[in-house]
């Protein structure tokens, strides 16, 4: 995709009406203005104007049930002291409770494939993580080597200097070249944007960029940056790429409160290590991914 239409998408997207409705501050945007989104003459407006999907104050988080919820989770555990025996507690849990899948550094793929065969639960793996920065050929193999492992869906962390300095051509391609990977043995591709390091303006070329590259979601965070998801990100993403690409929501999610807050957002997935207490309802202890 050439430069130029990047910044006219861009300038389109800043320039519609339906982008007022952010709390806006600096480089980062808090959300939505609920009683702004609640009225149906501002949907309609959002929807004219290239969004196909509406979930901000929808009320569909607030009343998705301990199955669905579960269902809409990565059950995670990237940490760089993870055991073995950490792993293999993690796939019982993610069978218990019926995560979508289970997420993990690329050594543990074979393990959690052969722990979570015969089970609807997936196996999800980190490409270039966490800082996105190796060559697009190192990810290329890496997310092919995953999957000939057991992996059936791939998380890809961006190449974020490359996006900041305007290197559109070069992050398509990264971008693309893990997403053909994907695609030749079926697996899903999500790409990290890892937002907190962006600004919207950048949050929006990154994301025009993975639909582009026909990447099946565009995900918030690592968890290893400043900071992780936010509902305001969620929703801008989800409000650029439309309906045609999921929303991962990642870092930070502690709690069924932060879940919903995310899926009432527009997220379709969430990455967190404490998957178990938010569909328990249960207080979160310390960080989490």
């Amino acid at each position: 995709m050439k430069s130029e239409t990047i910044e006219k998408i861009v300038s389109q997207v800043f320039t519609e009406k339906a982008l007022k409705d952010f709390y806006c501050v600096g480089d980062t945007c808090a959300g939505w203005e609920r009683n702004v989104i609640d009225q149906p003459e501002t949907i309609k407006k959002i929807i004219d104007n290239g969004a196909e999907r509406v979930s901000a104050g929808s009320g569909i988080g607030q009343n998705i049930s301990e199955i669905g919820l579960a269902r809409m989770i990565d059950h995670t555990l990237l940490k760089a002291d993870a055991t073995c025996d950490e792993v293999t507690v993690l796939c019982s849990e993610a069978k218990q409770y019926s995560f979508a899948s289970v997420c993990i550094n690329p050594s543990y793929v074979s393990r959690c494939a052969e722990l979570l065969k015969g089970t609807p639960v997936k196996v999800c793996t980190v490409i270039g993580f966490p800082l996105g920065a190796t060559t697009t050929e190192t990810k290329r193999f890496e997310a092919e080597q995953a999957i000939q492992n057991g992996a059936t869906e791939i998380d890809m962390v961006i190449n974020i200097g490359k996006l900041k300095a305007g290197d559109y051509k070069y992050v398509f391609n990264d971008i693309n070249q893990v997403v053909l990977a994907a695609k030749r043995k079926n697996a899903v591709c999500k790409v990290i944007l890892e937002t907190a390091l962006l600004s919207d303006e950048e949050k929006v070329k990154a994301c025009v960029l993975c639909k582009e590259a026909k990447a099946d979601f565009v995900k918030t965070s690592t968890g290893f940056s400043k900071g992780g998801a936010t509902a305001g990100d969620v929703a801008l993403m989800r409000y650029v790429v439309g309906s045609s690409i999921g929303v991962k929501a990642s870092g930070g999610v502690r709690s069924h409160e932060d879940a919903v807050a995310m899926i009432e957002s527009g997220a379709d997935r969430i990455g967190a290590s404490a998957s178990v207490k938010i569909v328990k309802g249960e207080k979160p202890e310390g960080s989490g991914y």
